[in-house]
């Protein structure tokens, strides 16, 4: 029997850059999102209406409903998907038990989450886990039934949402803090509009694995494949994130066309984030700037910056400010500062680093053995 390599961290040399610009970028945009919980209500993370007390915060609600949510998380998710299998197959290559490392590993992941949420409500982490357990267990699956699959789960998260909707409209369901400053939540429809965010995850992260085997995430087609990704992906994603918003304003923004107004955004998040993944290769192939190079970097501690922006919303955003005291267009300047340092200080750490400080911690967790740090 050949003796098995002992397992170990992917080495430098063999790491697939091309994924990492993307990651940056997409883990910049969830902020964009993240921080309007971090510093008002949960409501006005849904509800744009609400939160805005002069035009410029209408037009950074507004920009966000049609080019920011869901787009940027449906990026991260294409690429988590992808990161998932990428970790299987090499550990498979070096002699491993590629299931099981992978299930511990995003164990692992399981725990920072639930850490993570006891500080924030909002974590991804624990969803990612999760579904990185369906993962590698459809990862077999030809190119196209994951294609159609995963775009069937994120479809399917419409027609539950609409569902939603009839029970809210008959009076059965109650929105509460999901669109309102206040009010009860209806557990049964709180329970399935949380299990939509999982389907439109897993959907997202098996469109990404397919993505990715088809050599598209990595960069591997012709700048004319991804400029016609790119046009045909936001010309198609971002008018429908735009008819979301249109409905909720021609309803002024009332409970009757809440979850329904949510469907158009939903529906457009994968030809969205696709074309924006197509933008992202274009810039990632051509650039050589120092951006590039830290943005790069950034993506290479996406689970230490993305952590790091919770720490810092909250502290800043939740401690040092009282509820009401902010609004949508104030809140740029927290993301512009969070922006800065995360590009600033990712390529300084890499520079005298092997790993971020999270990513090495889960690392060591996971191999269960120290892993070098220093460069």
């Amino acid at each position: 029997m050949a003796e098995s390599t002992p397992a170990g961290p992917v080495e430098e040399s063999s790491r697939i850059t091309s994924l990492d610009a993307p990651r940056g970028v997409a883990v910049l945009g969830i902020l964009l999102m993240n921080v309007v919980s971090y510093g008002l209500s949960d409501a006005s993370y849904l509800n744009i209406s609400l939160s805005n007390d002069t035009p410029l915060d209408w037009i950074v609600g507004i920009f966000g409903e049609v080019f920011v949510d869901q787009k940027f998380m449906g990026i991260f998710s294409l690429l988590f998907g992808a990161g998932v299998v990428l970790f299987a197959d090499r550990a498979a290559a070096k002699g491993n038990r590629a299931n099981r490392l992978s299930i511990w590993r995003n164990l692992l992941l399981l725990g920072i989450g639930a850490l993570h949420m006891w500080l924030w409500d909002g974590d991804i982490l624990v969803v990612y886990a999760v579904c990185s357990v369906l993962v590698l267990a459809l990862r077999r699956l030809p190119d196209r039934a994951l294609l159609a699959l995963g775009a069937t789960l994120v479809l399917l998260t419409a027609l539950i949402l609409a569902l939603l909707q009839v029970e809210v409209d008959s009076g059965t369901a109650q929105l509460g803090t999901l669109w309102f400053e206040s009010g009860e939540t209806d557990d049964e429809l709180g329970f399935w509009f949380l299990f939509t965010f999982f389907m439109r995850a897993l959907g997202m992260m098996l469109i990404g694995v397919a993505l990715y085997r088809m050599g598209i995430l990595s960069g591997g087609r012709s700048r004319e494949f991804y400029r016609r990704m790119a046009i045909v992906g936001l010309g198609v994603g971002l008018p429908l994130a735009a008819l979301g918003v249109i409905v909720s304003v021609l309803d002024d923004f009332s409970a009757n066309a809440a979850l329904l107004s949510m469907i158009p955004n939903t529906v457009g998040t994968i030809p969205a984030a696709l074309g924006f993944t197509a933008l992202i290769i274009l810039w990632n192939q051509r650039a050589t700037t120092a951006l590039h190079r830290r943005m790069h970097a950034l993506g290479r501690m996406a689970l230490t910056n993305y952590l790091s922006q919770t720490i810092l919303g909250v502290l800043i955003l939740r401690v040092a400010f009282d509820p009401g005291d902010l609004n949508r267009s104030w809140l740029l300047l927290f993301v512009a500062g969070v922006w800065a340092v995360q590009l600033l200080w990712s390529q300084a750490w890499l520079d005298r680093y092997r790993f971020g400080p999270f990513e090495w911690v889960w690392r060591v967790l996971t191999y269960r053995g120290m892993q070098p740090l220093r460069r």
